[in-house]
């Protein structure tokens, strides 16, 4: 597929995107020579028709000669968060396949108008920077346990009304699945506002263009964080030495960022710990307040001893807790050099 090498999995709800972008890169492989791509669905077992529509799905990848799995999520289904719940399930499920098979990249369908619809969900979240910037195209995988594995949006830049005049012209039929109309979910509320605005103007691509911007600022600010990560922390065998006074003396959303990286490398966390938690440690942390130390986010931040101090005086250890520590020592070498891996990016060493 375009810049990407070795087999894909494309994730196919049987909407009419995720359909077009199967028969897109099934097209492409075909004409360049490639691998087919294999194509998986998840029964999700929230309508009495689902495995009806994941079987209907998996026969109109094998009409178009691709290889089909139908993944079910069986387990309890909770009385609220549905919708957070679901996408976490299909993410474990299809993760924990691709694992299974080696295969590192799945391909989804999410399209212009979705890149809108999550801008206005995480404003209407209240969400920073991070949280507003425009999905990526090329991203990591979205819930924690996979850190081999990403996700690719190759059609960001199409609206949904193109990819089903696509599927109408080469005669594809889709499903509508009737969630998709259920104003009790959040994402079907944004989708009515955003025909709304764009109605007054604001159109998805306009809203898409806004996260793009913001997307472009994140990424000079994660530059910047790491330019600091590299003259502010040194990798030790069993964690990182922080210097405290080169963090206190960057902007506050950069130390913020630059610590949120240092506990994600050393507790081996996939996500940023709470903003609330993170912002108190990292005031006690630049006010010099520490005193014995402090714990969050599975790892210890407390002043080095005597013969630790790699940054003089205000060096800070930050190591696993020990319950971690004693889960990565029996999960052997490999996980110990993975470890020292990411705490060796973090502090933008080889």
């Amino acid at each position: 597929m375009p810049g990407h090498d070795g087999p894909i999995a494309v994730a196919v709800s049987g909407g009419g995107d995720s359909l077009a972008l199967m028969h897109l890169l099934a097209g492409y492989a075909r004409t360049h020579g490639l691998a087919a791509p294999i194509v998986l669905t998840v029964d999700h077992g929230l309508r009495p028709d689902s495995a009806r529509d994941a079987r209907r799905v998996a026969g109109w990848a094998r009409k178009a000669g691709l290889k089909a799995h139908i993944l079910s999520w069986t387990d309890a289904k909770p009385a609220r968060g549905v919708e957070a719940a679901a996408r976490e399930a299909r993410y474990r499920l299809m993760g924990g396949w691709l694992a299974r098979k080696k295969i590192a990249t799945l391909f989804v369908g999410h399209t212009l108008d979705d890149q809108a619809e999550t801008f206005l969900l995480r404003l209407a979240r209240g969400s920073g920077l991070d949280g507003l910037s425009a999905m990526q195209a090329h991203a990591p995988w979205p819930v924690p346990g996979f850190g081999s594995l990403s996700v690719r949006r190759p059609l960001l830049g199409v609206g949904r009304g193109e990819l089903r005049r696509y599927l109408t012209a080469i005669g594809q039929e889709w499903l509508d699945d009737p969630m998709n109309d259920d104003p009790a979910f959040d994402r079907v509320k944004m989708r009515r506002a955003a025909a709304a605005l764009d109605a007054a103007g604001l159109s998805a691509a306009r809203i898409a263009a806004a996260a793009a911007h913001l997307a472009r600022a994140r990424g000079a600010l994660e530059a910047v964080t790491q330019a600091v990560l590299a003259r502010a922390t040194h990798v030790l065998e069993d964690g990182l030495a922080l210097d405290a006074a080169a963090l206190a003396a960057v902007p506050r959303e950069v130390g913020l960022r630059a610590l949120a990286a240092m506990l994600m490398a050393v507790g081996g966390q996939a996500y940023r710990p709470r903003f609330e938690a993170l912002e108190r440690l990292f005031e006690v942390i630049v006010t010099d307040r520490l005193k014995g130390g402090a714990t969050l986010h599975g790892c210890r931040i407390a002043p080095a001893p005597r013969a630790g101090r790699h940054f003089g005086t205000g060096t800070l250890l930050v190591t696993a807790e020990k319950s971690r520590k004693k889960s990565s020592k029996n999960n052997g070498a490999t996980s110990a050099r993975t470890a020292r891996r990411h705490r060796r990016a973090v502090a933008g060493q080889p």
